[in-house]
């Protein structure tokens, strides 16, 4: 038994489909059975609503008087791409204030144009024969724009890696605020809601669906950047028209140590016509399977640490090696709800007929790393092997002496294993002194809470480390914490400079 989009369309349109969101579907199979629900079910809804950084617009401002080829623009003092025509641009959520920085970006320029508030457009060129004028500030209006036009690259992931953190320092990142020690664990996506979730094999969701984008009717372009359909990592890019859109589904957010981002409302209507579609729409939250990876690692390949699903990660409780975690989502599955049913109330309505995808998606495609001509160089390369060193247990004046005679300003401390258990400077020799302590042992005045590097990591993430703890070295440590060698800043600044220099 199959039911064509004609036949579902026409339902629409008389206004007798029946309409079912992908949260109601699962409990309808399990009662009906899959050939009773392709009987009466006609449509399912699907919904989102999560951070989607990688979301713009296209924006046409109309010609000046005199007219201008804008070569640089602004909006509220974030920059906007203007390499397209006269007075056309491109905005990025991600792209930050100049004034503002991190507080304020081009989401937040949306949510205000959306919002209904003015905002600042200022522009600049060099002037021609054809578009004399050479600078432009003026207050506009989302009504006074030709068109402002939504075009994200990549929205509504099909499924999302959880994210913990092994490290003993507190990490801000894109999935939010990661506590040390396997703190927490912060996951985004709405489970059995998400549409890609529900159409695994892109049989019903591709290029020209209309789908609901931040409360506006929108379609997909297609298949979005980095898409992943054959590893379960699919995405898709969108557009709709921003004038008819609310803020009731868009959202701007700033994210501490990370940037800005856009919180996206969308959700997509499955029409409902044969077994294989009630099979993929039936998916429960325990179907649904992802990684809980370590973010403590500065790496592409993040180690997997465990696999769970959708549902316990929405039980708030994880364990990570017997231990209980808490788990926390980034994205709102009560919004996601919203938007399927909203979208539900258009097909009910009859304000959205659907469609089949007009260009089919290769479902087996994996997304691949780039490809590096030059390799970025590791620590091993560049660190000092001939260290000094001193035992935990040797006197201060020791310590001392041996900074004066390799002139050095760091030791590191091992212990009897030859393992780093701290480190000397010469600014604890110091304050010791100036202090006129009666400590005598290095132990009692090293620094214990240490940062350290491997021989194989990355120069720019050690170069990171140094910078975000303040601190001028780094002690290279293997596996096991033994001590390979050190690394320090004035030779990392010299590497840095020789790579600017080409």
């Amino acid at each position: 038994m199959e039911k064509s989009i004609e036949e579902i369309n026409n339902r629409i349109k008389n206004g007798s489909a029946r309409v079912v969101t992908a949260e109601e579907i699962p409990d309808i199979v399990a009662e009906l059975g899959e050939e009773g629900t392709l009987k009466e079910v006609d449509v399912v809804t699907t919904g989102t609503f999560g951070a989607m950084c990688s979301s713009g617009a296209f924006f046409n401002f109309g010609h000046s008087e005199p007219p201008i080829r804008m070569e640089r623009s602004w909006l509220n003092d974030v920059e906007a791409y203007s390499g397209i025509a006269a007075v056309d641009a491109y905005l990025g959520a991600t792209q930050e204030s100049e004034t503002q920085g991190i507080n304020y970006g081009g989401a937040h320029v949306f949510e205000d144009l959306i919002s209904g508030k003015s905002i600042e457009l200022r522009a600049s060129s060099k002037g021609t024969d054809c578009y004399p004028r050479k600078t432009l500030t003026t207050e506009l209006l989302l009504e006074d724009l030709n068109q402002a036009v939504m075009c994200n690259p990549r929205n509504s992931y099909q499924r999302y890696a959880a994210a913990t953190n092994s490290t003993e320092n507190t990490l801000h990142t894109y999935m939010g605020t990661l506590l040390p020690g396997y703190g927490n664990i912060s996951y985004s996506g709405a489970g059995c809601l998400s549409p890609l979730i529900n159409d695994p094999n892109l049989k019903m969701i591709g290029s020209g669906v209309p789908i609901f984008l931040c409360g506006s009717k929108g379609m997909i372009i297609g298949q979005g950047t980095q898409s992943s359909p054959g590893s379960l990592f699919a995405n898709l890019m969108t557009t709709g028209d921003m004038k008819e859109m609310s803020t009731e589904f868009l959202r701007a957010a700033s994210f501490r140590g990370y940037g800005v981002s856009l919180y996206v409302g969308l959700g997509v209507p499955i029409p409902v016509t044969d077994i294989e579609v009630v099979r993929n729409v039936a998916v429960r939250d325990e179907d649904i399977k992802t990684s809980v990876v370590d973010y403590g690692v500065p790496s592409r390949n993040r180690p997997e640490i465990i696999e769970v699903s959708y549902a316990e990660l929405k039980s708030g409780i994880v364990e990570i090696k017997g231990e209980e975690v808490k788990t926390s989502s980034l994205s709102s599955f009560k919004k996601a709800r919203q938007v399927a049913n909203e979208l539900k109330l258009w097909v009910e309505k009859g304000e959205m007929t659907l469609c089949l995808p007009t260009r089919k998606s290769d479902a087996s495609v994996k997304v691949r790393p780039m490809r590096e001509s030059k390799r970025t160089p590791s620590v091993r390369e560049i660190m000092n092997t001939n260290v000094t060193c001193i035992k935990e247990e040797e006197e201060i004046k020791t310590a001392a002496k041996k900074l004066l005679r390799d002139e050095t300003n760091h030791l590191p401390v091992i212990n009897n294993e030859g393992k780093v258990v701290g480190i000397v400077t010469t600014y604890d020799i110091s304050k010791a002194v100036v202090r006129e302590t009666k400590q005598n042992k290095v132990s009692e005045i090293m620094s214990r809470n240490i940062v350290t590097t491997s021989p194989e990591e990355a120069v720019d993430i050690a170069a990171m480390k140094l910078e975000r703890n303040n601190i001028s070295a780094l002690p290279v440590v293997d596996k096991d914490g033994h001590l390979q060698g050190l690394l320090n800043a004035i030779d990392l600044g010299k590497l840095f400079g020789r790579r600017w220099m080409k």
